[in-house]
């Protein structure tokens, strides 16, 4: 009896010491769980904060790339990592950074592999250069399906994707997105020598994708951001130049009051005004719309103001010069643009104004005798339109002298055709009533006020279209 006790009892303390045993053996499996936890975590951690810096400090998008490769592939003790984004076309996938030691993802040619062994550099230049096509293993695989994916040699994506001493055994590969849009593929891998990626690895992966498509997202913004500055910078500096070439002051012309002003809809002007001085007793005066708006128009201006300074010099005839400026101009406007154009030469000797009109608005003739309002209509066709044939025979000039308080108003579509916030224009019939009653202020009051006028008028509603106004007094 006793015996059996002391057997009991034996065999009581050795399940205590099992079981204790046991205990420890998990209490143990389990710290080391939550240090490999919390190491994962820290390095979770240290990868969002790598982001933040490299944000704040202003790093360039390949740093950024770097960043997000190596430190996917370090979290995960992958053996390398690669970084494809989707290109401007959005039909095939480019290399952003690949790590040296990545095992390649792409099939690799016969003679490149040749190549290779003899230069190794053949290889890493083929592979940071080859893009990838839908359907083209495991990285297409997941750019259309979307999600993170994990990926063993079993499976055909990485059947064959071997090289001299790298072989993918497996690999973690995620679509990179970020409100809806995809932007690229994150992958990382091991070869022979590492363990297999496991499901775990996967929820981790998963976590870095989604905060690297932030990233790459928040990238995009701040590259857009900073083309937009530099843009804005240009513009702005564009517009200087062509407030250069545009005259600063009205001149004086004896017997005579000259106001303009030019009013872009956008940072620089598709109109186009100038005085040119001909020669003792006349002065040339010209205005001109080129169709569009922006960069393009405001390029063409520049070409008319020097093509049309330089016939000035030629000819006393609008008429002619108007017909210079087509006649060169032509083979250099595409066949979607055309200027509008109106040229006149004040003769201070005999006091006439002579008119041509290339396809123009007519301009507003004012009688301060009996305060009528008229328009001056001599034929023309736009410039730009025809290389001369059928420029040259429409193209008439007419001939007006004013007396003391007449005026002539020169104006351009931007002005009759400026919206009110119920997309009604302006109008001839205001712009008549305008200069009636401010034409006896002088030129540039009268062109200051009609500008008044339009802003009035249109209240908040956008300025659609490029304004420029010059007023033309007799003493």
């Amino acid at each position: 009896m006793q015996t059996a006790l002391l057997v009991i009892l034996a065999l009581l303390c050795g399940f205590f010491a099992w079981q204790s045993a046991r205990q420890r053996r998990a209490i143990a499996t389990l710290r080391d769980d939550c240090r490999e936890l919390q190491t994962e975590e820290e390095g979770v951690f240290d990868f969002l904060r790598g982001l933040g810096e490299a944000f704040g400090g202003g790093a360039e998008h390949r740093q950024l790339h770097r960043l997000i490769v190596e430190s996917a592939a370090r979290i995960l003790k992958a053996h390398g990592g690669a970084l494809y984004l989707v290109d401007r076309s959005g039909d095939s996938l480019t290399p952003a950074f690949i790590s040296r030691s990545c095992a390649p993802l792409v099939k690799i040619p016969d003679h490149i592999r040749q190549q290779a062994a003899a230069n190794p550099v053949a290889m890493e230049s083929y592979l940071r250069l080859q893009s990838i096509q839908p359907g083209e293993g495991a990285l297409a695989r997941v750019w259309k399906e979307g999600g993170a994916r994990l990926f063993t040699f079993a499976d055909a994506e990485l059947t064959g994707l071997t090289n001299e001493g790298q072989q993918t055994t497996s690999a973690l590969v995620g679509c990179l997105t970020y409100r809806e849009k995809i932007l690229g593929v994150l992958a990382v891998v091991n070869g022979p020598m590492s363990s297999i990626f496991g499901f775990e690895d996967l929820i981790v992966f998963r976590a870095i994708a989604e905060q690297s498509g932030f990233a790459l997202f928040t990238e995009a913004v701040y590259l857009e951001a900073g083309e937009k500055r530099r843009l804005d910078s240009d513009l702005r500096t564009a517009r200087e130049i062509q407030s250069i070439l545009l005259p600063s002051s009205a001149p004086e012309i004896a017997g005579y009051e000259i106001g303009g002003l030019n009013i872009p809809a956008r940072y620089v002007s598709g109109d186009y005004f100038d005085y040119i001085r001909i020669d003792e007793h006349r002065w040339g005066i010209a205005i001109a719309d080129v169709s569009g708006k922006g960069i393009p128009a405001a390029l063409i201006t520049g070409m008319c103001r020097s093509v049309l300074r330089v016939a000035a010099t030629e000819s006393i005839s609008p008429t002619a010069v108007l017909q210079q400026v087509n006649r060169r101009l032509y083979p250099d406007i595409k066949e979607d643009m055309f200027i509008s154009m109106l040229y006149l030469v004040i003769n201070t000797r005999n006091n006439e104004i002579q008119i041509a009109r290339a396809g123009h608005d007519s301009p507003l003739l004012f009688r301060a005798d009996g305060r009528e309002v008229t328009q001056i209509n001599p034929p023309g066709l736009a410039v730009g339109i025809d290389s001369g044939g059928v420029f040259d025979r429409v193209l008439r000039e007419e001939t007006v002298r004013l007396e003391s308080g007449d005026g002539i108003l020169l104006y351009t579509d931007g002005v009759t055709e400026a919206l009110d916030r119920h997309d009604t224009e302006f109008g001839s019939v205001r712009l008549t009533q305008a200069v009636q009653a401010n034409a006896d202020k002088g030129a540039a009051t009268t062109v200051r006020t009609i500008a008044d006028d339009l802003r009035e008028f249109a209240g908040n509603a956008p300025q659609h279209d490029d304004i420029t106004l010059i007023f033309i007094r007799k003493s």
